[in-house]
């Protein structure tokens, strides 16, 4: 599967593949349409990208979390709270004092301890993320916005085609003379807040006289 040149160095595939291990991403092998391998590639990249502006103490901090994440995690806090208790209920048979007795006072503090850590951790896993998730939705708006755009003008030209053939009766059309035109995304905003805004108050209103 080759790439077509777009002006700007791209990543091998190999390349991509090795940043990506870690995450056991699976490239498609199969053959593909060339614009769809294309955008699988292009998402490839970013993925990758991202993954190499990783530091190493961020690179450990998400090893870690993912391990949290995992059911197996579970099962060893399990396991390790059930030792403590036994370890230290155990020895009165044997004549041996408990380093933490009942009500397990250091245990609490274990648990406190490493609960902290633990949201830390994943505090910090999820700021990452939503960043990667801002820039995908900025990207994503973006390619929208240029879409409108693009839309908007085929439209335009599509309705000045329909009126230079003489074949083709000449007629009115206003949806298609409002749909030419792109919608200003000011516009939509301050619409949509303006919408918002009106619901809410019919709601409190409505609230207000239901009391």
């Amino acid at each position: 599967m080759k790439s077509r040149q777009t002006g700007k160095p791209e990543n091998s595939l190999e390349e991509i593949q090795t940043v990506l291990h870690s995450r056991k991403v699976v490239i498609p092998s199969v053959p593909l349409p060339d614009p769809l391998a294309q955008n699988i590639e292009a998402i490839i990249a970013l993925q990758a990208k991202a993954e190499k502006d990783l530091s190493r103490t961020q690179r450990v901090v998400e090893t870690i979390t993912a391990f949290i994440a995992h059911p197996k995690f579970l099962y060893c806090i399990l396991l390790g709270v059930t030792l403590w208790m036994v370890v230290n209920l155990l020895p009165h048979g044997f004549g041996i004092p408990p380093f933490d007795p009942p009500p397990f006072e250091w245990l609490d503090h274990v648990l406190g301890l490493g609960s902290l850590l633990i949201s830390t951790g994943v505090l910090i896993t999820q700021n990452r993320q939503e960043k990667l998730t801002e820039q995908r939705m900025q990207l994503s708006l973006q390619l929208n916005l240029l879409s409108e755009q693009k839309i908007a003008k085929l439209i335009a030209l599509v309705e000045e085609l329909r009126r230079d053939i003489p074949n083709v009766r000449d007629r009115d059309d206003p949806e298609a003379e409002v749909m030419k035109q792109p919608a200003d995304p000011h516009v939509v905003l301050e619409v949509l807040e303006k919408t918002l805004t009106e619901e809410l108050e019919q709601l409190q209103q409505k609230d207000s006289s239901d009391s």
